[in-house]
This record gives C-alpha cells, structure tokens and sequence, in this order.
C-alpha cells in the first residue's frame, strides 16, 4: 500500500484482509497508474489547465449550462465550505442525497478534491435505511438536497456520528450556495494516494443488511480506460444522457466519469421516466443514452413521434437485456443497443460488445483489461456451453467494508459476481439467470429470464417477471407475473395463449405453469426487478 493522505484512517482500517481480496490485474499500458492521484485532478481540473476550461461541461434543468472551468469553480467552493466550516478531514465519509443535478455532481467532485469519501445515497431512501448506511460507514458530514431532507433528518437523529449537514438548492443564509459564494474559487486538491478510497457504493435491491464496496482513485480511473474507451468509444463532442442515479455506479460512469474522461458534456436530468427521455434526447441532442431495458422497452413504440436523428449510440445495463428488446429498440431507431454486465462491486462494466460484435440473447466477451470464465461449485472452470458461476477479475474488485461477505463473494482470487452463465462456442457469455433465481422443475434446470424473454416477445406483455414456486410433484414451477399492454384483457384465454407461445420459442418444459397478471412489478429505484419479492409473494 502507497502511504495515504487520510487523517481519518477508518477505510484502510476497514478493508477486507489482504488475502480474502481478489486477484488485480493491471496489464494495459493504460492502467500504470502513479503512487499519487486524485480522480477530480484527472477528470475536471485537468482540462482546465489544458485550456479547455470553456467546453461544455454539464446541463440541468431550467436551461442550466456550466463549463468545467464553472464546475471547477463550484467544486472549489463546496470544498473550502467541506474544510472551513463543516471540519472535514481527509478520509472523512461524506453522505450525499440528491437527485441527478450539475450541484450533485458539484459536491462529489468537491468531495474527492478534500480527500473524502463520498457516499451516494439514492433519493428514495427512507431514514431506516440512510440509517443503516451512516452507522455501516460511519457517516460524519453529509450534503444533501434541501427537497430530500426530511428523512435525512429523521435519520441523523438516531445517528450521533452524524455531525453537520449542509443543504443545497436552498436559498436559505446558510444553505450550501450562500456558504459556497463567500469562499474562492481557487483549492489545492489534498494529493491522495492512488489506492486511498474516494467512494463507498452501497449495494441496491439487497434483501439483508446494505453492503458498502470501497473503491480507490486509481479504481475510478480504471473503468474510464476500459469499457469506455475500448467498447463505447465516446467522442469530445458527444452528449450524453440517461437515467440511473449518479447513486448507482452505473449512472456515476455514463453520466459523469465516462463523458468527462474525454471532455465530453452530460445532461443530468432529475427526472428521467421514459417519457420525459424522448422529449430530453431530442431538446438536448443528446448522442449517447444510458438506460435500463425496461426503458428502451417502454420508448420503443413512442420513438416515432420524435427526433432522435443525433442519438448514436445506446447503452443497456443494469438487468439482462432480453433479446426481444433488443430487436425491438433496432426496429424502431436502428440502432444496436451496446449490453453489458457489471457490478457494485467491480464499479461498471466488466463483459460487453460494441455496436458490430452484438449477439442477440449474449451479453458479449470480457472487457479489455478484465478476465472472466464459468466455475462449477467447486470452482473448476466449465467448458462452453455448460452453466456454472460467472467469475471476473480485473483492475477493480470487491472491497467490501467490514464484512464477511467478503468471503462469499472472492474464491481463488475471482469475483462472483452472483450470476449463472454459460460461454458458447464463439466465447460469448450468455446470461442464464442470477445464481438464486434458477428454477429446478422435474429435474431440468430453469432460467427465468429466458422464459421473460419469450413472454416479451409476445405483443400482449408489456413487463414480466419469472421465478420458481414450490410444487409437491415438481419441486418447482415456473411461475410468470406478467404486466399487460393496453388493450389486452386478463383472463385464461389469454393465459393459456401466452403459454403456447412460449412452448412455442423456447423448449416446452420451461413454459410458465402458472401465470399472474398484475399492474406492475416490483423494481428497485434503479430500474432491476426484484425477483425475491415476487418469490415472498408469491402464492
């Protein structure tokens, strides 16, 4: 380990031991990383200092348009706020609560330029959960949106630790702008080691207690020079836009890190439903979109009536892409979605494809700079075409804080990542389903989203989710919970359709038994459907 410029050494203290770690590799010429570095000093100051400082950097709401020479400048003045006033130490974690907004971005950024340690929490968290979060990381400082305050409140009353808190898009004297306005625009970054952690990503959608992975500076660095620069290919003068929270690491890479590695713009919108995407790609010209499957799903009959003529490139990750959604979105824009899969725990995107390598029902091939195969339970490498555990290794890896998970998660120096895979015969990884979601019926191994899959090919389904229920003759069934379009009844003429259209498309045996038709489904905030609380649901 480099020698830290943490004060607060409670990172290093907490990460797991050396040897429950996974291997890192560090093969590409662009992963030399320097024993010194600080992501804010790479990703925005840089290109002021290049001259740069004018290019278009971020855009909100209400017309909002800075700079990075402007976001330089309201990053430099939430840092001298984080220092002077709120006392933070290098090492610190700090909680941020807020929707995707350019003053979002703005304390992240400030946030890494005093050494800290930003924590990002999703909007939607109640104060029970933003508890668990602060007492896990032991959350001193937090700035958060003065529209989300109130269960951050409810939480820090039960949360001592919890010292200062300042709130942004507030006009109040001591709101986080009024404080920001009266310091300068000028800070020297704190000159952190590369494997100093600068954020700690809570796991979503868990069913137990939340999981914090700890990522370093050299790590935020490491998932701009592989994914994006081998696969995405983004260009400087490229906009790019989308919807998952700058919370969820997904939504950090595509809408923050990934454009400004390349000095690129990012439009964050606070809102970004299907239907308010569409109308944003065409006002903002947006050419590279980030979204889940279920979004390009739902726009995909709703692209006709606008002007998508400057989108280039389409990003799916988050959840499986089933290939009856990719078919859907290129007949509709004829544009081939990029999918990929990654994780909290590796950061992003581990196994992809660019636009001419995609495979429908493949996720693609390792990323540059990753490794990956299939193990079997005890952990020998499968051969193409049989299913087993998905097994990853790369320049970032699980780092779980305090928590012996950690075990669960690394074997031999892999990440699991929790998913089932197979590799077919030209080396694609072809998702099956995630490890506790496969379904054992009459002895044949079944995974649910390729039955979801099938069901969305069929033009009744708008949404659907598959997973196992217990049965004395089988063990299990397929069970479907399916969402109707419009115009569709519900009703057993229609159930008994949509199981002959399975039986149809995939192998009979997978067909789903049993078929519940509801309203909706449960989802987490970023968009993955919870398959374990359809299984507690379930009847």
């Amino acid at each position: 380990m480099i020698a830290s410029a943490h004060i607060d050494t409670f990172t290093r203290d907490n990460l797991p031991a050396p040897e429950l770690w996974p291997e890192l590799i560090f093969e590409l010429p662009e992963l030399q990383f320097p024993d010194r570095l600080n992501c804010a000093s790479e990703l925005l100051d840089r290109w002021v200092e290049q001259g740069q400082g004018e290019r278009l950097c971020l855009q909100g709401a209400d017309g909002l348009r800075w700079s990075y020479a402007e976001l330089q400048r309201q990053a430099n003045r939430i840092a001298h706020v984080l220092v002077s006033e709120l006392g933070v130490l290098a090492g610190n974690r700090v909680l941020l609560r807020g929707a995707n907004t350019p003053q979002m971005a703005a304390c992240w950024f400030a946030v890494q330029k005093v050494g800290a340690v930003a924590v990002a929490t999703m909007p939607l968290l109640r104060a029970k959960e933003l508890q668990q979060v602060i007492d896990k990381a032991q959350i001193s400082h937090a700035l958060c949106d003065a529209r989300l305050a109130e269960e951050l409140t409810l939480a820090q009353a039960q949360c001592p630790q919890l010292r200062s808190m300042a709130l942004f898009h507030s006009e109040a004297a001591d709101g986080l702008e009024a404080r920001a306005a009266r310091h300068s625009d000028a800070f020297a970054n704190v000159d952190t080691a590369a494997d100093d952690c600068c954020l700690i990503a809570f796991t979503s959608g868990t069913t137990g207690a939340p999981k914090g992975t700890m990522h370093f500076h050299r790590d935020v660095m490491a998932i701009c020079r592989c994914w994006p620069s081998h696969l995405l290919r983004p260009q400087a003068d490229d906009v790019f836009i989308g919807s998952p929270p700058l919370a969820f690491t997904f939504g950090l890479g595509g809408l923050v890190l990934f454009p400004m590695s390349v000095g690129a713009s990012a439009v964050l919108l606070e809102k970004a439903s299907p239907d308010a995407l569409l109308p944003a790609i065409t006002k903002y010209r947006a050419s590279v979109l980030f979204t889940a499957p279920t979004s390009y799903r739902a726009m995909a009959p709703q692209v006709a009536a606008h002007d998508l003529s400057s989108l280039r490139k389409c990003v799916s990750a988050g959840e499986a892409l089933p290939a009856a959604t990719r078919k859907l979105w290129k007949d509709a824009t004829g544009i081939e979605l990029i999918d990929g899969i990654g994780a909290t725990e590796l950061l992003h995107i581990f196994i992809s494809h660019d636009e001419s390598n995609a495979k429908p029902g493949a996720t693609g091939k390792p990323v540059p700079g990753y490794q990956a195969c299939v193990l079997d339970d005890e952990g020998q490498v499968l051969p193409p075409g049989q299913v087993g555990r998905l097994a990853v290794k790369g320049p970032t890896g699980c780092r779980y804080l305090a928590d012996e998970r950690q075990r669960n998660y690394v074997l031999k120096g892999w990440n699991l990542t929790g998913d089932a895979y197979l590799v077919d015969a030209e080396g694609y990884y072809v998702y099956q389903a995630r490890t506790d979601d496969m379904i054992i019926s009459g002895g044949y191994n079944i995974a649910g989203p390729e039955v979801e899959s099938a069901l969305l090919a069929h033009p009744a389904v708008a949404e659907c989710g598959v997973i196992g229920q217990a049965d004395e003759e089988r063990g299990q069934i397929v069970k479907a919970v399916v969402v109707l379009r419009e115009g569709f009844t519900a009703g057993p003429e229609l159930q008994r359709e949509l199981q002959d259209f399975v039986k149809a498309t995939i192998a009979p045996y997978k067909y789903p038994r049993a078929i519940e038709f509801r309203a909706s489904l449960p989802r987490t905030e970023t968009g993955k459907l919870q398959r374990f609380r359809l299984r507690s649901q379930a009847s």
